[in-house]
């Protein structure tokens, strides 16, 4: 239940069925008022704020009908649940054209009440939360080009302002599409060397011929094409910031060269014979795990603890909550400007289906899913039909046990899988992370992975 204990507002002329389920709810952890006729519940409703209304169809005087309609009317955020027979469910159909949010029958079966009633709270919750997202967006949430206001972001807020002040080289690790650019941008310009260039480069995006020209320069007739002198990027960045995103692609002979450079803070350009000094803040990123790099020989151990004074390492998103609504909204805003289309929110069951998606491509992820929606959609809120496909049927690797229904059980292959894939899931794929949480070698995890084919891509 949330921090605020949620309203519930019971309507039936029969005494002993508003008991039952006050005394149902209340147990559930809601606050129960009971009400013998509509006339009453809608006075009670100008008097007190409410989450969820359930209301029997047949009553006296206003019917449940008719309540639905002036309730759908007045508070048309507020989730009505109608109850009725069985044989009606002609009147239940025409409770849901009128406002209602849906239906029970009767007998009411007091656990699948409290499941309605608890997803009609969360719906009602997420309407309004998605009403305010605007202000959100705009209020104090953000980093920089960073947003988010969860107590994971909040961490590295903190972080980012402790390291924006020192001079010693940064490590920024985390997944694919998390904002390690961003971070980085945020350490310069928060820090000493704001007014000096910010200079970036992906080392998986530069050939490996060209890459230690980039980075170092060359003279004039170092190879072929090299008509005219050129000042490499550690020289550009000079007086800045130097940024290496996905240090991790670096070619192994090329990995001494950058330690010598790091630890010189000199560069000798590619045919020159001179060493040029440079001054200068070092940033690395990678979406690799450097220390298993390390042990397939594949990233020099000197350099790893030479680039490693400070880490940071960027929460994947599906571990920071409500922060993927507060993205949704501010890249809705951005879109809708920039192709004038009127889209000014997400509806209440798309930001559940946000929430509910594990992110595999993190923020970048989001982002084109957003700028898709928004395109698509001839609305001016983002529905669920407004989402790619595997987000409107996405299902939870989690595995729920629940009461004895044999229907329910799996077998003990089926729980060991879940159980692996959603280690995997919390640890961002990193495999040798993975196999240490779950006591096995690497080699074991492997096979195992390969045994249930989870070792293909998703």
């Amino acid at each position: 239940m949330s921090e605020q204990q949620a309203r519930v507002l019971v309507v039936d002329d029969d005494p002993d069925q508003v008991v039952l389920l006050h005394t149902s709810l209340t147990a559930a952890g809601y606050a129960v008022t009971g009400c013998s006729s509509g006339a009453q519940a809608l006075d009670e409703l100008a008097l007190a704020e409410h989450d969820c209304v359930i209301t029997d169809v047949l009553m006296a005087g206003m019917n449940g009908i008719e309540l639905c309609e002036r309730i759908g009317a007045a508070f048309p955020d507020l989730p009505v649940l109608v109850a009725t027979t069985s044989n009606r469910l002609e009147t239940a159909i025409a409770a849901i054209r009128v406002a209602a949010y849906d239906f029970i029958t009767k007998p009411i079966n007091l656990e699948a009440l409290r499941i309605a009633v608890a997803r009609a709270v969360e719906r009602r919750r997420l309407r309004r939360e998605v009403q305010v997202l605007r202000e959100l967006v705009s209020d104090s949430q953000t980093y920089d080009d960073l947003i988010g206001s969860s107590l994971a972001m909040r961490k590295l807020y903190g972080l980012l302002g402790q390291m924006a002040v020192s001079e010693a080289s940064v490590l920024i690790t985390g997944e694919s599409g998390t904002g390690k650019e961003l971070a980085a941008r945020a350490l310069h310009s928060r820090g000493p060397r704001a007014g000096g260039p910010f200079v970036a480069v992906n080392c998986a995006a530069v050939p490996e011929a060209l890459l230690e020209s980039e980075l170092f320069g060359h003279e004039k007739g170092a190879f072929t094409d090299a008509r005219t002198a050129r000042a490499g990027l550690f020289l550009e960045a000079d007086g800045g910031t130097l940024l290496l995103d996905e240090i991790g692609e670096m070619p192994l002979g090329l990995q001494a060269k950058l330690l010598r450079a790091l630890e010189q803070r000199t560069v000798r350009p590619v045919g020159g014979r001179k060493e040029i000094p440079f001054s200068l803040r070092f940033i690395a990123s990678t979406n690799r795990d450097l220390e298993a790099a390390i042990e397939g020989k594949q990233f020099r151990e000197d350099l790893y603890y030479r680039i490693n004074i400070l880490h940071l390492e960027m929460p994947a998103l599906r571990g920071r909550g409500r922060d993927v609504l507060l993205l949704a909204q501010h890249f809705l805003e951005r879109f809708a400007a920039a192709s004038g289309k009127p889209v000014h929110s997400i509806s209440a069951a798309a930001a559940e289906k946000l929430l509910a998606y594990s992110w595999p491509g993190n923020v970048r992820e989001l982002r084109n899913c957003v700028e898709r929606a928004v395109a698509l959609t001839h609305n001016t809120s983002v529905l669920v039909d407004d989402l790619p496909e595997k987000l409107r049927s996405y299902r939870s690797s989690e595995l729920v046990m629940a009461g004895n229904d044999a229907s329910g059980f799996v077998t003990m292959d089926e729980v060991e899988k879940r159980y692996i894939l959603r280690v995997l899931e919390a640890v961002g794929g990193n495999k040798r992370q993975a196999a240490r949480l779950l006591g096995f070698d690497r080699k074991t995890l492997y096979r195992k992975l390969e045994r249930y084919g989870l070792d293909r891509p998703s």
